[in-house]
């Protein structure tokens, strides 16, 4: 198997073209060993060359109220009496460490996005 690291674009687009060509390859084959590789080194030179930011936790929630159908009210029992939710869903409030935990318990939101806070210069 002849494989080398993507260390130009050139490299990247050669390698994605190699493995469009290879999808239909059957799982356990060496074409499909090849893929595995392939796909391997690339999902690393994405990581390095086009890293992903996390959303803000406030995108975070808003993502995951508007996926699960949820309303302020739904949100209480983790943030807070009602007010409070507004508060934090206009970034005028931190979320606390209680906060924090119980939205990633209860709506499954990651704990990564959820430390990820702007607040609006106003509350600051």
């Amino acid at each position: 198997m002849d494989i080398r690291p993507i260390k130009t674009e050139a490299d990247y687009r050669h390698t994605l073209r190699e493995i469009e060509t290879l999808m239909t390859a059957p799982a356990g084959s060496e074409a499909g060993d090849r893929l595995d590789v392939l796909v391997t080194l690339v999902e690393a030179h994405e990581r390095t060359h086009f890293p992903m930011d996390l959303p803000d936790a406030v995108e975070a929630i808003k993502f995951r109220m508007e996926q699960q159908g949820l309303t302020v009210d739904d949100l209480v029992p983790a943030i807070g009496r009602k007010n409070r939710v507004y508060e934090v869903l206009a970034r005028r409030r931190p979320l606390t460490l209680r906060m924090i935990q119980a939205l990633n318990k209860t709506f499954n939101i990651p704990a990564e996005s959820l430390l990820n806070q702007r607040v609006s210069r106003r509350a600051a």
